[in-house]
């Protein structure tokens, strides 16, 4: 499995209140949190992105509240993977549970800058920025998880067996 896209850039501690705000939760709909997706630090974002594009952060990228409604906002919005150093743990479980792949690597999240076009191998963690000629190894995803992943989410996993 594999993603190509251009990158939006985050630092540290990007939290759950600005990827998906707090007065948008009461929203049931994917499409409806997508169209409010980062708006808090980057109030051009849902103009911005495409499908496929890659968020790349820095340090503890999704920490705060425990709401799912972050990653599923971020899939929403057609990004096709977050790479960053490091991840809060529930927003690193709740991506995987809706079906959003998430990568570790903190050689990319440094090196990596906005604007950059990347391609990710999720089979083997290899992250390559096409605009620099980088490769970079990120942390691959266990044989279930990237069945999950491939699946769309847990719920469509577990009723797929």
């Amino acid at each position: 499995m594999k993603a190509t896209g251009r990158v939006f850039k985050f630092g540290d501690n990007v939290d759950t209140d600005v990827i998906i705000p707090a007065r948008y939760l009461n929203a049931p709909d994917p499409s409806e949190l997508a169209k409010h997706c980062m708006e808090d630090i980057d109030p051009e974002f849902v103009n911005k992105v495409s499908t496929g594009d890659i968020i790349v952060a820095t340090k503890n990228f999704g920490c705060g509240s425990s709401r799912e409604h972050a990653p599923i906002s971020i899939k929403a919005a057609g990004v096709s993977c977050v790479i960053a150093e490091t991840f809060a743990r529930i927003f690193y479980r709740n991506a995987i549970n809706i079906g959003l792949p998430i990568i570790e690597c903190k050689e990319a999240s440094e090196k990596i800058e906005e604007g950059d076009t990347v391609e990710i191998d999720f089979d083997n963690g290899i992250i390559y920025n096409k605009t620099k000629g980088e490769n970079y190894k990120g942390q691959a995803f266990p044989e279930f998880m990237q069945k999950i992943i491939k699946a769309e989410g847990l719920i469509n996993y577990i009723n797929q067996k």
